[in-house]
């Protein structure tokens, strides 16, 4: 029962891209400019926050053509440090994964809910049944099997790059009054300081997230050590370019201090535009976004549970491989379970939304320190073809050091929620030798 590659290079960069691009470019910018203050700083965390981001994902290409494996950011932790501290980084993605993800798909329903719906169900309970409907039908979609998830997702990411070329184009091509706009009071921000820009870059680098995710697919594809490499590449490239031309054109329609006072910003961008039918145009947009971020997940999750799975610290049954669909049945359904369970219980998962970067920002800073010992512990494959970062070890420096100062800011400014992030590693690591223990008494009388 083991897992066969099937996806190519293209299926993968499509991967990165719907990774990445989740809902945090439709409501973030307004964070960032709130801290940032002004359009040279607010534009300026974004280019640093991408090149920083780059860094990164060629970071992990490295490491991803390394050491290709399913479920790679469980396996690059157990294979250059210990299982223990694999576990201790990762356990916490069980759930807040398919948390994310429910709270992610309510979002996405509450767009869609006032244009298909009839007028008795644009409720709480209409919004339920566009969610758990989503979920359902994407997760009967995987079950049929790897290359049918793959081409789902290929077609919902292409669409959502092109609503967002529809949508700057328009912005740049558009006539439209910046009056209401520029009649917003500013927000009042002096904290210009160090600490300031790095909260601003919180948001940033939130919204610039998830291809660290790509590794976990190492055994799905057709010559990884290649196409990993260059997938993370294109998938970041074309990340960034959407980012910045969006970004923009926020900035051209709405101005700073729009930026400021609004959340639903792609929502208000395509009203500006459109009128009346922009409402119906975003919402479609935002559907399709979310519907290629559960999509994604569906398929990269179960991967995690896997390698999880060959350690010992989940059961066998999360390592079955139906070897025609090459989909892990039970895995799938155990976190599309916990998807729908945890829709009951979503509206406490805001609370948590402050404590993710947290995890992020450490588990991202210390699996990319793994790249130092794989190079020791691969020289075998240099010289052969294999993909290496240029400028090493200045790349994967950059985006550590970025990290690590971001997590400092974090700390100084909400050390509360940093103390209970922290509790929960050191209780991933509890949780882990009480599971090994229990095995051993279980195998020895």
């Amino acid at each position: 029962m083991s897992i066969t590659p099937k996806l190519n290079r293209f299926d993968l960069s499509m991967i990165v891209i719907s990774l990445v691009i989740g809902m945090g470019i439709f409501a973030t910018p307004g964070e960032v400019a709130v801290n940032s203050n002004n359009p040279f700083l607010y534009f300026g965390a974004w280019f640093f926050g991408g090149a920083v981001s780059l860094c990164g994902a060629l970071t992990f290409a490295e490491i991803g053509a390394r050491y290709p494996t399913t479920g790679g950011f469980y396996k690059v932790f157990s294979h250059c440090f210990h299982p223990a501290f694999a576990f201790m980084i990762n356990w916490i993605l069980v759930i807040s994964n398919a948390a994310s993800v429910a709270a992610v798909a309510l979002i996405g329903a509450e767009y869609i809910n006032p244009v298909i719906m009839p007028a008795g169900l644009q409720n709480d309970l209409g919004i339920k049944i566009i969610t758990i409907t989503s979920v359902l039908i994407l997760y009967i979609i995987n079950f049929l099997g790897i290359k049918m998830s793959a081409r789902t997702q290929n077609v919902l990411t292409i669409f959502k790059i092109s609503m967002i070329l529809i949508l700057c184009t328009a912005a740049f091509k558009g006539h439209f009054s910046l009056e209401t706009y520029k009649m917003i009071k500013p927000v009042s921000n002096n904290n210009y300081n160090l600490s300031a820009f790095g909260i601003s870059l919180v948001a940033v680098f939130f919204t610039y997230g998830g291809y660290q995710q790509t590794i976990n697919f190492g055994g799905d594809i057709i010559n990884a050590k290649v196409n990993i490499p260059k997938a993370i590449f294109r998938g970041m490239i074309t990340v960034i370019s959407l980012y910045l031309l969006i970004n923009f054109s926020y900035y051209s329609v709405l101005g700073i201090n729009g930026l400021q006072h609004k959340t639903a910003l792609a929502a208000t961008l395509a009203g500006a535009i459109f009128g009346d039918v922009g409402y119906k145009v975003i919402s479609l947009l935002m559907f399709v976004s979310v519907l290629a971020f559960i999509n994604v997940n569906i398929m990269a999750n179960p991967r995690v549970y896997y390698a999880m799975a060959e350690d010992g610290i989940l059961p066998r049954r999360f390592k079955h491989v139906n070897q025609q669909t090459q989909v892990q049945e039970f895995g799938l359904s155990f976190f599309v379970t916990a998807v729908l369970v945890i829709l009951f219980f979503v509206s406490s998962f805001q609370k948590m939304l402050s404590y993710v970067m947290f995890f992020d920002t450490i588990g991202l800073s210390t699996a990319a320190v793994t790249i130092f010992i794989l190079r020791r512990k691969t020289k075998h494959l240099n010289g052969t073809g294999i993909y290496t970062i240029k400028w090493y070890p200045l790349i994967p420096i950059i985006f550590i050091v970025t990290y690590w100062f971001v997590t400092i800011s974090i700390f100084i400014e909400n050390p509360l929620a940093a103390l209970i992030c922290l509790c929960a590693f050191v209780a991933g690591l509890i949780i882990y030798f009480i599971t090994k223990r229990s095995q051993k008494n279980i195998i020895i009388p």
